[in-house]
């Protein structure tokens, strides 16, 4: 394990210990603001209920994403009404999935869809996936065998995109994505599967697994809170870019307040 120390710190601040995680698909679930709050200041509703799972509704209603960790096996679930010619979708990710790599599609929603044509495995060909057809299958695997996308697909044309990290027998976590998901959101779903960037956790929260590599760094308390707030700040910056160009009234976005009790770390 590495060790690094960040400099500038304030006076009357102490340092936190905290992990770089490489590779991100090891590292665990992490702090579901990171997800949750992007959606806020973007402009989407709050719809959960007190002491229930966090509900998020997109500001046209047309798609809705929860967490519940009070169930098992818990987790993300996302839903995508039917839409023009875009038909009813899902998708589910269990609680152990890296928030990163659920903010890779759920970011997403908040943006028009590319007008390029998405190609879901090309990210993870740019990091040396090793990808194999079998029939109606596809699967990709890490190089270090730490996590994989597959595509399943029967005889009578049931198909499914199935991802996890960990172990595929059952041990970490895995996400299944509906066919009819658009597959902009598959391909950014893939990107930041496949993204060899690592992640941070905080000291406690490093998952105990034979392939994982940590770097400990020491972390001011402002430091974290001003990453944050760059993340929010983007969002509603895009957020109020997009009203401006439509002409469409604004959704006002929610200021960014830490969440408390049982929704800041999981």
């Amino acid at each position: 394990m590495k060790t690094k120390q960040w400099a500038g710190w304030g006076p009357g601040e102490q340092p936190e210990q905290h992990y770089l995680i490489e590779p991100r698909a090891l590292a665990g679930g992490g702090d579901i603001r990171h997800v949750s709050e992007y959606l806020r200041a973007s402009g989407w509703r709050d719809r959960s209920k007190k002491d229930g799972p966090l509900v998020l509704e997109s500001p046209d209603r047309t798609v809705r994403v929860s967490y519940d960790p009070y169930v098992q096996p818990g987790g993300w679930a996302i839903h995508g009404a039917a839409r023009g010619h875009q038909d009813e979708w899902w998708a589910t990710l269990g609680q152990q999935t890296p928030v990163e790599i659920v903010a890779g599609l759920t970011d997403l929603l908040t943006q028009p869809p590319s007008a390029h044509a998405p190609n879901v495995w090309a990210p993870l060909m740019e990091q040396h996936w090793h990808l194999q057809p079998e029939g109606r299958h596809y699967t990709a695997t890490s190089t270090d065998g730490s996590a994989w996308m597959h595509f399943r697909q029967d005889a009578t044309g049931d198909a499914l995109w199935w991802a996890g990290g960990g172990d595929p027998r059952g041990i970490g976590w895995s996400a299944q994505l509906a066919p009819t998901t658009p597959m902009h959101l598959v391909q950014a779903f893939a990107a930041e599967l496949a993204s060899p960037q690592p992640v941070m956790r905080p000291r406690g929260r490093v998952p105990h697994h034979p392939k994982i590599r940590t770097t400990s760094v020491s972390v001011l308390p402002s430091q974290l809170s001003a990453w944050q707030q760059a993340r929010i700040t983007a969002a509603r910056a895009a957020t109020w870019a997009r009203t401006w160009n439509t002409g469409r009234p604004r959704t006002a976005a929610r200021p960014y307040t830490p969440a408390g009790g049982n929704r800041a770390r999981h």
